[in-house]
């Protein structure tokens, strides 16, 4: 079990990286622009990829009535993602002290695993939902009004993962070290789960034999 609780105290410490690295990446290329525009989606804030990449993406946005890339004050989610991790940080390590000192047991671990699994499914929601709302809204009175050929306004939401095509751009959007460190950090709590129950199951048929022999 102390193996397993070591691992379990070294999984949720990967969540850390959040607030170094990025979480989302967005690309947009086009012919016109060698340098692709990009930015990064980070826990507290959306950061330009290179310098003035942000400024670029807001000035092309503005033709067809896109709002400007809001400012971390602007969302709740900027002021209270860095909240939720560092509380799941924290919890996941004293859960993983406690199992370390016998006061819990691994399926602990696997509640940390669930807790932080639906946090990060709802996180996506409304990620998603952010970039919908962003892509539809648009400014009716914008320079550019494009429809689609059954003649509804065209929609500019990016992919919530992989490629799309939006006009003469194509938009990329891929999860960022961050979230590979997450993903890391939550595989490292499955793994300490698994390896505390298999040894409670290796305990229970030693005590087993014991009294059978006994």
């Amino acid at each position: 079990m102390k193996k397993a609780s070591v691992i379990m105290i070294i999984g949720p410490l990967f969540l850390l990286g959040l607030f170094l690295f990025p979480l989302w990446n967005i690309m947009l290329g086009a012919p016109q622009y060698p340098e692709p525009l990009g930015m990064n989606i980070h826990i507290d804030g959306i950061r330009d990829m290179n310098e003035f990449d942000l400024q670029n993406i807001d000035g092309l946005n503005h033709y067809i009535g896109m709002r400007t890339l809001p400012k971390a004050e602007e969302m709740w989610e900027f002021s209270t993602f860095p909240i939720v991790i560092s509380v799941m940080v924290v919890l996941g390590v004293l859960i993983g002290l406690l199992g370390y000192f016998r006061k819990v047991n691994h399926n602990w671990f696997l509640s940390w695993f669930i807790l932080m699994s639906i946090l990060g499914v709802l996180g996506m929601y409304d990620f998603n939902a952010w970039m919908v709302d962003y892509g539809t809204n648009l400014d009716p009175n914008a320079i550019m009004k494009l429809s689609n050929p059954d003649g509804t306004p065209m929609s500019y939401s990016p992919p919530l993962f992989g490629k799309a095509d939006m006009l003469n751009f194509q938009v990329t959007s891929l999860p960022s070290t961050g979230a590979w460190l997450m993903f890391t950090g939550m595989m490292l709590t499955i793994a300490a789960f698994l390896l505390g129950w298999k040894n409670s199951k290796f305990q229970a048929t030693e005590e087993s034999n014991k009294l059978a022999n006994s």
